[in-house]
């Protein structure tokens, strides 16, 4: 696809750094979902200053260019997948840490600042971005909002929505529009900051966030408690639901997942039972709680570890983080995410199982247990989807809506899942939608194709 006569010449005298070379483009063509385009995109531009991004879709509305927001890239639905025809906006230079206030316990951002860079910075005057997406060591800020992330704080914490006060989005026609506050509280107007977040570009693209800080913890502690199977690791989980606990963390790993750390890492987890349950507490009050729920878990357990300090907490962690990597390290991974009722968890991972055996395909299983989200993992060799794959994925996300759950919990729609969207919210919710695209996108430059 061809761009417009005059576009590209336009944009090169409006934003200095525009790409048209083969690697680049195709570099920036990509997530980590496996989604391959046709080809290439036409343009890649890189912004590095807010106008620059005021420009760049000023002029793609006019000559009506498609434009795909980009981050980091450690997307894994597709809604950073770019094609021919289309211009690549990547806006991981707007990587300023303009303000972090130790007082209002807020950071003003750009979209580029990556995740675990934020982290660190906050943790320099005792405070943390609570988010805790497992890529945070790639993953932008502005990525995060896009698509909404979790991570493994969310059980306490909330997801990035919970963590975002305000947003300066510039829409489709160059407008540069502020939404929210800079405040704890706020309820003037129609909540235009949620709206934008989890809306993966097609509504805006992000420039700067307001976001909210919390104190780091006084002390984090661990307990990992392994159990035969996952439906009574999952029943654990539930027990500590309704035990009224508070866990800062609750992860649940399957047993093929075990054994695929054991086999990267060199790693005996999986001698200890056919699934582990890993949970934290932090606060002043860690000690006691951690040792409330090490008691909840150890009714089923198999075998129970409590850490006694930030170091031996530190290792129990450390089966969950290495998990995808490990996965990774023996073939390529479909990365699917749904959520389902706590209640219903351990029918969730025994059905994933039955569905993987039903396509032959290897499926590795964990979950935020504490919130019901549940990873499946689909393994496969090196090189393009087999067909069981996909069929197996898709199988997963109608087994997601059948149980009361959703089709995605953290990672978004983008392209993987934009027909199971229409499926779940019903074609009047979808009607809605598609009102509020027409009206901030009445041309429908942004990232077309993906959500909804």
């Amino acid at each position: 696809m061809s761009l417009p006569e005059g576009f590209l010449s336009a944009l090169d005298a409006a934003v200095e750094d525009v790409s048209t070379d083969p690697v680049a483009l195709a570099a920036a063509a990509l997530d980590r979902s496996g989604v391959v385009p046709e080809s290439p995109p036409s343009v890649l531009v890189r912004p590095v200053t807010v106008d620059e991004v005021r420009e760049t879709l000023r002029l793609a509305s006019h000559y009506v260019v498609p434009v795909v927001p980009r981050g980091g890239g450690s997307g894994v639905a597709g809604a950073a997948v770019a094609g021919p025809g289309q211009v690549v906006l990547d806006v991981s230079g707007l990587d300023q840490i303009k303000e972090i206030d130790a007082v209002d316990q807020i950071a003003i951002v750009g979209p580029g600042v990556v995740t675990a860079t934020l982290e660190a910075a906050a943790g320099r005057v005792g405070l943390r971005y609570a988010p805790d997406p497992a890529s945070a060591a790639i993953s932008t800020i502005g990525g995060n909002i896009a698509t909404n992330a979790g991570g493994l704080r969310c059980v306490k914490y909330g997801v990035t929505r919970d963590a975002v006060l305000g947003l300066d989005v510039v829409l489709a026609d160059g407008t540069l529009l502020s939404t929210g506050r800079q405040t704890l509280k706020g309820v003037a107007g129609l909540d235009l900051t949620s709206l934008f977040v989890g809306s993966e570009g097609t509504l805006g693209v992000v420039v700067g966030a307001t976001l909210r800080l919390r104190p780091l913890p006084e002390q984090t502690l661990t307990v990992a408690a392994a159990f035969s199977d996952v439906e009574a690791a999952a029943r654990a989980c539930a027990a500590v639901a309704a035990a009224r606990r508070e866990p800062s963390m609750l992860e649940l790993l399957d047993e093929r997942t075990l054994r695929v750390v054991d086999r990267a890492q060199g790693t005996t987890y999986s001698q200890r039972g056919g699934a582990l349950v890993i949970a934290q507490a932090d606060g002043p009050a860690a000690g006691l709680e951690i040792t409330a729920i090490a008691e909840v878990l150890g009714k089923e357990a198999t075998w129970v570890e409590q850490g006694v300090d930030e170091e031996s907490s530190a290792r129990l962690v450390e089966a969950r983080r290495l998990a995808l990597p490990s996965i990774e390290a023996f073939g390529s991974v479909l990365i699917e995410d749904i959520c389902v009722p706590r209640s219903r968890l351990a029918e969730a991972f025994r059905r994933v199982a039955e569905i993987g055996d039903r396509h032959g395909v290897r499926i590795y299983s964990f979950a935020h247990a504490g919130d019901g989200n549940l990873h499946p993992l689909v393994g496969y060799p090196r090189g393009p989807v087999p067909a069981g794959v996909v069929a197996a994925g898709d199988e997963i996300f109608g087994l997601a809506l059948e149980l009361g759950g959703t089709v995605t919990g953290e990672h978004g729609v983008g392209l993987l899942k934009r027909d199971w969207l229409a499926r779940e919210i019903g074609p009047e919710a979808l009607a809605v939608h598609r009102t509020l695209k027409a009206a901030l996108d009445p041309v429908g430059i942004l990232n077309p194709g993906k959500g909804y």
